[in-house]
């Protein structure tokens, strides 16, 4: 019986890969034909210039893989965590899809108006909130570098509480998603910890939805390191921090989002800051805002950045797996 969860995560995994590799070229050779090229911002990075054109909507690679790592690598019949997941994670990427389709067809690096995308994402966090309530699946969540668990007792906070890491997580990866290879990359440590998390506590469903989440991030980098081939777009963005919201959120281990998911949470900060410093003192606290765009207009090459933000998304799993209490 021991056999299957470890089986499971590595179906689950290199089925979620090799179906993202093997779509790859059809999908980035198809997009540039429908000239589904990126519009990038004027008032960024002067560098970022020469990646108009590439082709965008790459989200479908990664949503195509997830689902097909999910179908080969969990269990018959499938809990209602992961019909969740999988609900959230393609009904995020479908408002992302929706962004990216506007900005190719108005020419312009902006898509959905704001308030109309977050009237989007609040009604879905909402819904899983609403179920949360009604079925008790999670009554509580661990609390890091402890032993202790905080009950959901108060319906209003709980609601509030799971819509606004869906939201938050959702933002901060498609603020994160920046720089060619950063998003999926910091994605994968993030879902290898919360998988790992999810493993120890037997919940093997959830575990194999990771290991394909991690398996289609992977398999993105192939295309999207530097310099990218293509980019995931809103697609793939709202649609992987909406996987990982809500696997931390139906693991019972939301609480560790923010450690795990460190990198994440630094670059919506940073957005945060900027706004907020300029509007009250009318000066910047960073050069630029997403946090890795100030590191850019400081002279660090995108490579390195990178990287470096690789290695601290890994080290800050590392952390977060300590205090779960590996």
């Amino acid at each position: 019986m021991m056999v299957y969860p470890w089986m499971g995560l590595f179906v689950a995994g290199i089925t979620a890969f090799l179906v993202v590799i093997i779509l790859g070229p059809y999908a980035i050779k198809l997009l540039h034909d429908l000239k589904f090229g990126q519009n990038i911002r004027q008032e960024g990075p002067q560098s970022h210039l020469g990646k108009a054109g590439t082709p965008t909507m790459g989200g479908i690679l990664i949503i195509s893989g997830v689902l097909a790592g999910a179908i080969a690598g969990v269990h018959r019949p499938w809990p209602t965590t992961i019909r969740w997941c999988l609900f959230l994670t393609l009904a995020y990427g479908a408002i992302g899809l929706l962004d990216d389709a506007l900005i190719i067809m108005k020419h312009r690096s902006l898509g959905l108006k704001a308030r109309h995308k977050l009237i989007a994402q609040l009604f879905l966090a909402g819904l899983l909130g609403i179920y949360l309530l009604q079925s008790g699946t999670i009554d509580t969540m661990q609390i890091p570098f402890t032993n202790w668990h905080l009950p959901f007792i108060n319906p209003v906070w709980t609601f509030i509480f799971v819509v606004f890491v869906m939201v938050a997580m959702t933002n901060a990866v498609n603020l994160t998603d920046g720089l060619d290879g950063l998003g999926a990359g910091t994605s994968i440590s993030t879902a290898i910890a919360l998988g790992i998390m999810a493993f120890l506590e037997k919940d093997f469903a959830l575990s194999a939805f990771a290991a394909a989440l991690t398996g289609a991030c992977i398999g993105f980098i192939w295309f999207n390191s530097p310099p990218a081939q293509v980019f995931m777009g809103d697609t793939g963005s709202l649609a992987l921090g909406a996987a990982l919201g809500a696997l931390g959120i139906l693991s019972g281990n939301a609480f560790f989002l923010p450690i795990v998911g460190g990198v994440f949470v630094a670059e919506a900060l940073s957005v945060i800051i900027q706004v907020v410093s300029f509007r009250l003192t009318g000066k910047r606290v960073f050069r630029m805002s997403p946090l890795h765009h100030h590191y850019e207009l400081g002279g660090l090459v995108e490579s390195k950045i990178v990287i470096r933000f690789w290695i601290i998304s890994a080290l800050l799993a590392v952390l977060g797996l300590v205090g779960y209490g590996l």
